[in-house]
């Protein structure tokens, strides 16, 4: 089955340092556990692709249609076609005192801001700390080991797995999708009323079926929150049927007595 562009894909992938076979990136947990990447609340699935569209580096983008479904492939990137070579203009000495003033306890490789862009520090020493504004994969030749475990069919599964691109913590069974008068409703989960960033997420997924399905007119977004149950009533006649027998029992008895 031959891919091209636009097709909807979910790979695997583990991504390497060529030089120094460090990981950088992968879509497996005992991996990035191992490599020391593992994130708090970082899901590690298959990740959507849909080809042609950036959502990757463009070297390893144009590698798809060249891949086998179900098959492994190792992709070898050099650093032109990745993150660009090293420049040595971008290196810089600040005085440890500007770094310090910024709140920050500086420690070698770890990643800051300074001047509005980002940099990594190289080294620390006599006052100075040395600076490298490249970014932290320029010069280095970058290895794919990456399947593509699905090719995406049906509208269904490509918009479910759009949303789940942008909302990956809750289940995706959990969302209901209609599609009526060209109009796309999307029944939103109740555990995903109050997430961090879900309007930018519905934004986004809304912009997404917008670029993918041009005949839909619209996305609209539903939450439902529901009434909690009333107490129920129906018991109460029995209890006074069961009162009234009571007290009729009890003045049989008294009557009975007297």
């Amino acid at each position: 089955m031959a891919l091209t562009k636009g097709d909807f894909i979910l790979i695997n992938y583990t991504a390497k340092v060529k030089e120094t076979n460090e990981v950088f990136d992968t879509t497996f947990e005992e991996t990035a556990k191992t490599a020391h990447l593992q994130k708090e609340g970082e899901l590690y699935e298959p990740k959507l692709v849909v080809i042609g569209e950036g959502w990757v580096l463009k070297s390893l983008d144009e590698s798809f249609p060249n891949m086998e479904i179900d098959k492994e492939s190792q992709v070898e990137i050099p650093p032109e076609k990745a993150f660009g070579p090293r420049d040595s203009e971008k290196v810089k000495r600040v005085h440890l005192r500007q770094i310090l003033e910024k709140g920050i306890n500086p420690a070698v490789g770890m990643r800051i801001e300074f001047g509005g862009k980002n940099a990594t520090i190289r080294s620390i020493g006599a006052g100075r700390v040395l600076l490298d504004f490249n970014p932290p994969l320029a010069g280095r030749t970058l290895v794919y080991d990456i399947k593509i475990n699905k090719k995406i069919e049906t509208n269904d599964e490509k918009i479910a797995a759009l949303i789940h691109r942008r909302i990956p913590v809750t289940e995706i069974e959990k969302f209901k999708t209609i599609v009526e008068n060209n109009i796309l409703t999307i029944e939103m989960p109740e555990d995903t009323y109050y997430l961090e960033g879900v309007q930018i997420a519905k934004r986004g997924i809304s912009m997404d079926i917008q670029k993918f399905f041009p005949d839909f007119t619209a996305t609209k977004f539903i939450e439902i929150y529901q009434a909690p149950p009333k107490p129920s009533t129906e018991s109460k006649p029995e209890a006074a049927e069961e009162e009234q027998t009571t007290t009729e029992a009890e003045n049989k008895v008294e009557e009975k007595t007297t």
